[in-house]
């Protein structure tokens, strides 16, 4: 007989409760979360390194499984580990990608769906490197920037740059969708750049006057990996963001576009990206985002 559960504020926080494990321990999970508490790459304004623990402790919020009004349950025996946050350097970008990336590839081997909590953009870059035995990968990328620089401030490491990194390392990496794009500020050979491998880039507007036709764009029959970044939406919705632009998604329409994704495809990994909670006081980034990724949860292993 299982005892009493904490109320949502009470207890140690780990990702929906979940047993805390070590990335290399003996386990095994459906999901697994993973930290990767790193921001030195950003370009603005830094905090995305506390995410992985206020998204823990939000998702103590929304501990599976869940009954809807219609009397569904879902994730009903998914079963949960945390793998605690990678062990990072300072000030040593490369050493701390040879760590993420080897603390991926553990979660991965013990997991069905890893998730990893960011940390700001550039981490997906060594955690998709976790990935290249996967065949055929393709990214369905929320976010209001490209990421697809090859060069910022003298550096190719940025968060402006993870998917041009990635796309160079792996030859795996076939296509990309990035949904949600919009802002003042464009690198015209980024952009070229991403055009010229075929990389589908779908603007805000887009997304605003024809969702439909949007999620027709998406990968089908495919193994997906999502991205998603906070700035990708709105700052009305999500202010807690490094980066925050203007009329971006709304939760409804990127819960859609995710789940239509997961409905579609063979979700491999999920990462969650730049939220920065010391600028949002009210907490509700960090709850939402935490609901997000337990949705979306629900969504890949509805059609499991």
């Amino acid at each position: 007989m299982s005892g009493p559960t904490h109320l949502p504020y009470g207890g140690i926080p780990t990702f929906a409760r979940a047993p805390l494990v070590q990335p290399d321990g003996d386990w095994q999970a459906d999901v697994a979360a993973l930290g990767v508490p790193f921001d030195i790459a950003l370009g603005f304004r830094p905090g995305a390194r506390f995410a992985p623990r206020a998204l823990r402790e939000a998702s103590l919020r929304s501990v599976p499984p869940f009954t809807g009004l219609d009397g569904k349950t879902r994730l009903q025996g998914v079963t949960f580990a945390d793998a605690g946050d990678v062990i990072l350097p300072s000030l040593e970008p490369q050493l701390a990608h040879d760590r993420i990336s080897e603390a991926a590839r553990q979660v991965r081997g013990r997991c069905r769906v890893p998730v990893f909590l960011g940390g700001d953009h550039s981490v997906s870059y060594p955690l998709l490197r976790a990935f290249a035995d996967v065949p055929d990968l393709h990214v369905v990328q929320l976010d209001a920037h490209l990421d697809f620089t090859d060069t910022r401030n003298d550096t190719k490491w940025s968060n402006s740059s993870p998917f041009r990194r990635a796309c160079e390392a792996l030859p795996n990496l076939v296509h990309i969708t990035t949904v949600g794009l919009r802002g003042l500020r464009f690198d015209p050979e980024a952009v070229a750049a991403a055009r010229a491998r075929g990389h589908t880039l779908i603007p805000m507007d887009d997304v605003t006057a024809d969702l439909a036709g949007v999620l027709a764009q998406l990968p089908r029959g495919q193994n997906v990996y999502f991205s998603v970044d906070v700035d990708g939406f709105d700052p009305a919705v999500i202010p807690g963001t490094s980066s925050p632009e203007p009329d971006g998604l709304t939760y409804a329409q990127g819960m859609k576009i995710l789940a239509a994704a997961a409905a579609n495809n063979t979700v491999v990994g999920l990462d969650l990206v730049e939220l920065a909670p010391n600028l949002d006081p009210t907490g509700r980034s960090e709850l939402l985002m935490a609901r997000l990724v337990m949705e979306t949860l629900c969504e890949v292993f509805d059609h499991v």
